[in-house]
């Protein structure tokens, strides 16, 4: 631990049990003034009681602000016109999150006058990277203090005894073990550890807050039609919405017909394997209905090469690169070639799958006349013939010299 004099620190502040007792603990360790900044992803429930909590325990400089707009229109969707997955499936809820709340976190210390900031990630986890990285990269000189790297308090029982100790509100729920920790916003949300540690263990249906599962989801389908423009979706049944409120309406669509669901081992930047189970419903129907109008609006060869870059894109998103000249140089080439996906999906939402039902664009690259199976005179077959010997070629070649 540096012995360098911490004069105020801006601290990323959920009002949980483990944020408020760093909370204690930064003025206790560092003798500093915390400064505490609440953020609204999306993840449900009130954040007054974070803002109240944080006055009660000395807290002078207190932000709690909406950034949900923010998250979905600048985070959320340029991830989704990559059609982003990280190791094949997984849309990357909590990652896409993080640089943003660095980014905010960074902006108040400068507001503030402050020379430090601090996080509640653990130090076995993906997430201390990712707020790390966005610190340093956004403000190269600040200050990064990691509680969790640094003190003793290494057990629930030990938080709990902090926490008593330190006359700090504990909740009912928070006296026992945990069966698992959450983290939540707009796009999803995770559970992990505990009794979920085992990666045979299937999870108990009580876990899911976002969906029904799909046995118990209608026997009718859902039917409904999303419109992109330029990549990103802007309407849902002809109805215009912002961003962060048509997420919230395909989150409720999707939840309600069993969507979204996904169990995941997975490979953490710091080394291990980690199983997490998640919900994105919405994120799921989006993912779906892009790719569909892509199919019809992108070139073959663009299409190809966004396909080849978005697993390196998805790499650098989930261990914390969202700041780096890399990312932002994908993102351009990305969005770049999203200039004419424009155009409308529909969609059939059923027990726990989102199918393509049709897809219209006004710059179709979509054919009739050249694919029809009737006659046609625009595309002669004769013109083959001699397309595929000049691909063979080589492979003829190949066979003679041996």
């Amino acid at each position: 631990m540096s012995t360098k004099k911490i004069k105020k620190v801006v601290l990323a502040y959920s009002g949980g049990l483990d944020t408020s007792i760093i909370l204690r603990w930064l003025q206790e360790t560092y003798g500093c003034e915390v400064v505490t900044f609440t953020a609204d992803l999306g993840q449900g429930g009130e954040l007054e009681p974070a803002r109240k909590k944080a006055e009660m325990m000395g807290a002078k400089q207190i932000f709690v602000e909406d950034l949900r707009e923010e998250f979905v229109r600048d985070y959320v969707f340029p991830m989704f016109r990559a059609n982003t997955l990280y190791e094949g499936v997984y849309l990357l809820g909590t990652s896409i999150a993080r640089p943003l709340i660095a980014k905010r976190q960074i902006e108040i210390a400068i507001e503030t006058g402050a020379d430090a900031v601090a996080h509640g990630a653990t130090g076995k986890g993906n997430d201390q990277v990712r707020f790390e990285l966005g610190y340093y990269a956004l403000k190269p000189d600040i200050r990064v203090i990691a509680p969790w790297r640094e003190w003793d308090l290494t057990s629930r029982t030990k938080l709990i005894e902090y926490a008593e100790k330190h006359q700090i509100p504990i909740a009912k729920d928070k006296r026992g073990e945990a069966p698992y920790s959450t983290d939540a916003n707009l796009l999803h949300i995770s559970y992990e550890g505990k009794v979920l540690e085992d990666p045979w263990v299937e999870p108990h249906e009580d876990m899911f807050t976002r969906s029904v599962s799909p046995e118990k989801a209608p026997e009718k389908p859902t039917y409904i039609e999303i419109e992109f423009e330029h990549g990103d979706p802007v309407a849902v049944n002809g109805k215009k919405m912002s961003p962060a409120t048509l997420l919230t309406h395909l989150n409720e669509l999707g939840g309600d017909n069993g969507i979204g669901r996904l169990d995941l081992v997975e490979n953490r930047y710091v080394g291990m394997k980690s199983r997490g189970v998640y919900e994105t419903p919405g994120g799921t129907i989006l993912s779906v209905a892009h790719r569909a109008i892509e199919s019809l609006t992108l070139d073959r060869g663009a299409a190809h090469l966004k396909d080849e870059l978005m697993p390196r894109y998805a790499e650098l998103i989930y261990n914390g690169y969202w700041w780096s000249p890399e990312r932002e140089m994908i993102q351009s080439l990305i969005d770049k070639s999203q200039a004419n996906v424009t155009g409308t999906v529909k969609l059939k939402l059923y027990k726990g799958s989102a199918t393509v039902a049709g897809r219209k664009s006004p710059v179709s690259l979509y054919s009739q006349q050249h694919v029809t199976f009737e006659e046609d005179s625009v595309y002669d077959q004769k013109d083959a013939q001699g397309f595929i010997k000049l691909n063979a070629l080589r492979l003829r070649l190949l066979k003679h010299s041996k």
